[in-house]
Order: structure tokens, then C-alpha cells, then sequence
């Protein structure tokens, strides 16, 4: 498969993962469904803090990807994959720090149980388990661990999540 393929294919189960009713099109009620169904696998009430931070990163996405592609309600699946080519993957590291940054910090909120602002082994093994991420935890954390501190920052998940989809990671770090 080519890197262009894996990089639409990624997109492509990105769609069908914000897709949570099954119904060929995203909506913002849909990216509020996924984020409530990360809380709840988190075992965070959807009251707190660290929940509520989730809670409106992910719909706050769908508003600018929904903006970008003047769509209005919903995307359609080439909707969204046009969106999320113009404005994620066309602007490489740039692109993907823009949109996706605010949801991967509120991620990071709440995967980091003990609040020290990054993650560690522990907290993203439960991250991976909440996303219902098919990886293996140990080996996903080395290859997203950019500087081998044993800590993950925002920044290298940005990063991270950056290279699962143009296709040069294999750590679905925002579930697939």
C-alpha cells in the first residue's frame, strides 16, 4: 500500500470512528458520543474537570472542520476526508498541532491521573484501553517517547499522532 493509500485509509477509520451512529456522515452530536464513551471508559464523571475538558475539545473539532469545509451540520465521508487533507495532513506537523492539539491536551488531562502534565507508561496503557486502541502499549509509548524520558508531553503525542497518519506510525493513539 502506498503512503498516500494508508494515509486515506487512516482517514477513512478516523471517519468511521466519529461516525458513532452509523449513518455515513459525522455530526457534532457524534463527536459529543465519542468523547462521552472515551470519559466513561476513562471511569471519569462527565461532571469533572478532566472530563469536561474532553467533552468540548471534541465537539470544538468537529465546528472547525465543519467551518473549514463550509458543511454546516454534518460532513460527509469525502467531506471530511477533503477537510482533513486541506487542513491536517496538506500542512504536515503545522496542520495537525492546529486542529488537533486542543483534543490530544484535553486527552492528555485526562489520561494524567496524577497530574504532573505528562503521561507515563501506566496512564497511556489506560489511555490505549480507553480508545480501544489494538497496539501494543509497551512498544507504542518507546516509539512515540521522541526524547526517552519516559514521560509522554503533549507535544510528542501531537507529533505522534501526526506520523500515524501520514503513514510513518503504527500507534493509533486517538483510536482506530
Amino acid at each position: 500500500m502506498s503512503n498516500k493509500d494508508l494515509q486515506q485509509s487512516r482517514l477513512q477509520q478516523r471517519f468511521a470512528l466519529y461516525d458513532t451512529d452509523n449513518d455515513g456522515q459525522i455530526s457534532r452530536a457524534d463527536l459529543e458520543n465519542e468523547a462521552r464513551r472515551i470519559v466513561e471508559a476513562f471511569g471519569e464523571s462527565a461532571d469533572s474537570p478532566r472530563a469536561q475538558l474532553l467533552l468540548h475539545a471534541y465537539p470544538m473539532l468537529f465546528d472547525f472542520l465543519s467551518e473549514k469545509a463550509g458543511a454546516g451540520d454534518t460532513l460527509t465521508k469525502d467531506q471530511f476526508l477533503q477537510v482533513a487533507e486541506e487542513q491536517v495532513l496538506a500542512e504536515g506537523p503545522v496542520g495537525f498541532a492546529r486542529v488537533l492539539q486542543p483534543s490530544i491536551h484535553a486527552m492528555v488531562h485526562l489520561a494524567d491521573t496524577d497530574g504532573d502534565g505528562q503521561i507515563s507508561p501506566p496512564e497511556f496503557a489506560k489511555w490505549l484501553q480507553a480508545i480501544n486502541a489494538d497496539t501494543d502499549a509497551d512498544a507504542a509509548f518507546q516509539a512515540v517517547d521522541a526524547n526517552g524520558d519516559g514521560q509522554l508531553s503533549v507535544q510528542e503525542i501531537v507529533h505522534a499522532v501526526g506520523r500515524y497518519h501520514a503513514g510513518e506510525l503504527d500507534a493509533p493513539l486517538l483510536g482506530a
